[in-house]
């Protein structure tokens, strides 16, 4: 059984279920699911992505986005969708909303699990990406697996890779 952590921020889309799904070709896999609620995300920061992105209508709404103790309930939902998403394609699949330090949380459940890698399927964050800042850049510097970044995309794209980057 091969076994990876997968950090996300908000729930699979089909597309991304098939893609994490079949990266290993046959072999079975099991996922362990770390969601950290995005109201738990630095709001200047997501909103400079969305602009960079060309998404202005979501830059706007950024605000809005449930935070602190609020954000929770929306990504135990997500977290939910996602894990009967993983069980539905065929994956064994258990998971956690992450409440602090979603990368000390990371690091130890890879050692707890024998993890073979981490794979970090957000949406691009190209300030912290520029800076180094991101989940799957300071990842690296703290698990002794690989680590993959993916970027998330809606269920009509293909989900895009930077491995190791």
């Amino acid at each position: 059984m091969f076994t990876s952590v997968l950090m996300i921020e908000k729930p699979l889309t089909p597309a991304d279920v098939e893609f994490v799904t079949t990266l290993h070709g046959d072999d079975r896999v099991s996922f362990v699911v770390l969601m950290q609620p995005r109201g738990k995300q630095d709001v200047l920061l997501r909103a400079i992505d969305d602009v960079a992105l060309g998404e202005f209508d979501d830059a706007v709404r950024e605000g809005a986005e449930p935070g602190g103790a609020q954000a929770g309930a929306p990504a135990e939902v997500g977290l939910s969708q996602t894990l009967q998403a993983l069980r539905g394609a065929g994956a064994q699949a258990v998971g956690q909303v992450v409440e602090d330090h979603p990368l000390d949380l990371l690091r130890s459940v890879v050692d707890e699990t024998g993890a073979d890698e981490v794979i970090v399927l957000t949406t691009p964050h190209f300030v912290e990406e520029f800076f180094h800042r991101d989940w799957a850049s300071r990842a690296r510097h703290k698990v002794g697996v690989p680590v993959l970044k993916l970027f998330s995309h809606a269920a009509d794209d293909q989900p895009q890779g930077t491995p190791g980057g």
